[in-house]
């Protein structure tokens, strides 16, 4: 999640794609300096970042990569209104340009106001080609005050103007909605806030903003209202319009459209002030219609996102074929990312990841070289190459959607840690009539809920669940228990979603030393369970109670076994268990070697008692049967291609999965088992939920168990 700086930074960027140097305009450049306009283009991921064409004589064209180095990149960024360059980018990394190969051999010192002042062959004298088009990546700050406005004029498009911020101001009356959806649009400029004029503005233009704040779509407003405001009140109207496509991913990237001329109260006499009305996501709506789930039954979704640490961010994965597939990161951009993030709820993408960034899918890969228009209600209408050959999981294109501000963070707070990413969790909740702060009680607090903590706080993953917290000294007003009985799904956006006692709270220990804590973490190990392997694996055995005495002191059959005679058999539902981690980090068990607990029967160690757990569940969801496996040898079995393993079981070794391995525990293991004895012949949900990684819980259906 951006932070408020992050966002602040790009807020303050208006319409600012390409721009003409400031220093440009400044009358101590040596006479003859060429004039020359930059901009950054081509298949990028982020605003500020690809590649480099100069405008010049009319034409634009590109810049070769030969002897470019950072003092350049800097110069080129420091001239397009950022601070700095980062770093830069050889051999046509953001795609081949058109035209001219303006400039050839470029030294820069980095001292220099403009690209046109360093040292080169001259324009247009290149032996290169397109392929060695050089991109740059540029710092998100702005260089303060920085005023795109020239009078050099092309036949591409308008010239763009830098404004300070832009904000949508609610009328009083929604003021205290959340999110909020509907007001003026006012854009910051000279340190004081501008409405837009109406008359050139259009459903295209409302679609971008309300993209930008995490949106998908825009309807109209009640008119009658807002004119009834402008009359009685003073306006200031900004001295642009503005145009864009409806494609952009934020404000930035649109055009300039006619200046207005300012004549007081006489501006815009024929139009009002811009207003733009969003809709949310269904996740961000203020209120659902009561009996919405009963009348309507919500349609299988055909993209989801995997593997993201905040609201709004993941992995994409595609549905077809009643299988679940990765997308390949090939011609990968903003506009097939803003296609997802729309879809999925959210507005439109603030970046398009490549390369397994928020971490690698399983099974196939369903999409390669996506072309979207951005105007597709859903990825799958997109464009795309079904030949996915050549496409590994190491490619899997990810996004990072822009959401609207629900002031999550503000009803909870970590207390007492020795950093930002750890404390006692303390919830803000109505007592007396007031608002105050309290702790939430540790009865069957587990990673689950942690997860949901830390996501509403835009902290990542939930890297631990304390049921003690002793050693965090929160503060003292807010000891008393104000949350009691938490159980979350995980899926959930803030704690308060989660199922909860309400205002009779029952917390027998209270809170104080055994208030529930958390400590997050920005990248986490994912476990997925490979749900191919448990369907070719699976099968019934019947097996006598003799042999099975090591697997029932280890609690592995259900509880008719207790008064089972050792003649008698045991009807048991096996297969086998593949555990890919397709995270960022290695999954380690959280006890070290000396705690972990030896089992005299099996004769081995387990270094967590419960790794996963198995459920026989019926068609409306009640639990039937149940199993459960502890982690006795948790190893790397098997890698992907270049990666070497890094945790063997042999010799009291360490234990865990590297990220691109998977452990494997095969079917004829003792305790990988259903024991369904008990259970009537008939169709059953078989589900496996990895008990450290709640993103890994997998679940397959397996008739006539």
């Amino acid at each position: 999640m951006s932070s408020p700086c992050s966002l602040l930074c790009r807020l303050a960027t208006l319409l600012c794609v390409w721009a003409l140097c400031q220093a440009q305009l400044d009358t101590k450049l040596p006479p003859g300096t060429p004039i020359i306009q930059l901009r950054l283009a081509g298949d990028k991921h982020k605003h500020y970042e690809g590649r480099v064409e100069v405008y010049y004589n009319g034409e634009w064209g590109t810049v070769c990569d030969d002897d470019f180095s950072i003092h350049a990149g800097n110069v080129v960024c420091r001239e397009l209104g950022y601070v700095e360059a980062v770093s830069w980018s050889p051999s046509s990394k953001y795609g081949k340009g058109e035209g001219r190969i303006w400039l050839d051999n470029v030294h820069c010192s980095g001292l220099e106001r403009t690209l046109a002042q360093c040292e080169s062959n001259g324009f247009g004298v290149s032996d290169c080609k397109h392929s060695e088009d050089v991109g740059v990546v540029c710092s998100q700050r702005r260089i303060p005050g920085f005023k795109f406005i020239s009078t050099l004029t092309n036949n591409v498009e308008s010239l763009n103007v830098q404004v300070e911020d832009v904000r949508i101001r609610a009328i009083s009356s929604q003021r205290k909605r959340v999110p909020m959806t509907e007001g003026y649009l006012e854009v910051k400029d000279g340190g004081k806030w501008r409405q837009i004029c109406d008359l050139e503005w259009t459903e295209m233009n409302s679609r971008v903003i309300c993209g930008m704040y995490g949106f998908p779509g825009e309807k109209r407003y009640n008119t009658k209202v807002y004119k009834l405001l402008a009359k009685r009140r003073k306006k200031n109207y900004w001295g642009f319009g503005v145009n864009c496509t409806g494609n952009e991913a934020s404000l930035h990237g649109c055009k300039l459209g006619h200046k207005v001329e300012l004549r007081g109260n006489a501006t815009c006499e024929k139009g009002l002030p811009v207003v733009v009305n969003c809709v949310p996501g269904r996740a961000f709506a203020p209120s659902h219609a009561q009996g919405f789930s009963k009348a309507y039954r919500v349609e299988q979704p055909l993209v989801r996102l995997r593997g993201g640490a905040n609201i709004g961010e993941g992995r994409v994965e595609v549905l077809k074929n009643g299988e679940w597939g990765t997308v390949c990161d090939d011609s990968w951009n903003l506009k097939a990312a803003t296609v997802v993030c729309r879809e999925l709820g959210f507005g439109s993408a603030k970046e398009a990841l490549a390369g397994g960034k928020l971490g690698q899918g399983m099974g196939p890969v369903h999409m390669n070289e996506v072309k979207c228009s951005g105007f597709e209600k859903s990825l799958t209408e997109c464009y795309f190459n079904r030949d996915a050959l050549g496409c590994s999981h190491e490619e899997d294109a990810a996004v990072r959607c822009n959401v609207p501000a629900m002031d999550f963070q503000n009803r909870l707070r970590l207390s007492g840690g020795r950093n930002p990413f750890e404390g006692r969790v303390e919830v803000l909740a109505e007592k007396n009539g007031s608002l105050v702060w309290g702790t939430v009680c540790s009865d069957s607090w587990g990673t689950i809920e942690a997860s949901v903590v830390c996501r509403q706080l835009g902290l990542g993953f939930a890297n631990n669940a304390f049921q003690e917290t002793w050693y965090w000294p929160g503060d003292m007003s807010a000891d008393d228990v104000v949350m009691s009985g938490v159980r979350c799904s995980g899926t959930e956006m803030t704690l308060a979603q989660c199922l909860h006692h309400g205002k009779h709270l029952d917390c027998p220990r209270g809170g104080g030393r055994f208030a529930a804590g958390v400590s997050c973490s920005e990248t986490a190990p994912d476990l997925v369970l490979n749900a191919q392997v448990v369907e070719h694996t699976t099968y019934l055995e019947d097996r006598p109670m003799y042999i099975l005495q090591c697997a029932n002191e280890e609690h592995c059959l259900s509880s008719s076994a207790a008064t089972a005679t050792s003649s008698s058999y045991r009807r048991l539902l096996r297969f086998s268990s593949q555990i890919h981690n397709n995270g960022l980090t290695d999954f380690r068990p959280r006890a070290a070697h000396h705690s972990w607990i030896w089992h005299e029967c099996h004769r081995h160690y387990h270094s967590m008692e419960v790794f996963t757990h198995y459920d026989l569940l019926s068609l409306n969801g009640t639990k039937v049967a149940e199993g459960h496996k502890a982690s006795f040898c948790l190893e790397d079995t098997q890698c992907e291609q270049g990666i070497e393993k890094r945790y063997e079981c042999a010799n009291f070794g360490q234990q865990g999965i590297t990220v691109g391995c998977w452990d494997t525990y095969r079917h004829d293991i003792d305790c990988q088992w259903i024991d369904v004895t008990d259970v009537v012949p008939g169709d059953y949900i078989f589900q496996v939920r990895i008990a450290s990684s709640p993103a890994g819980s997998s679940e397959t259906s397996h008739p006539d168990s």
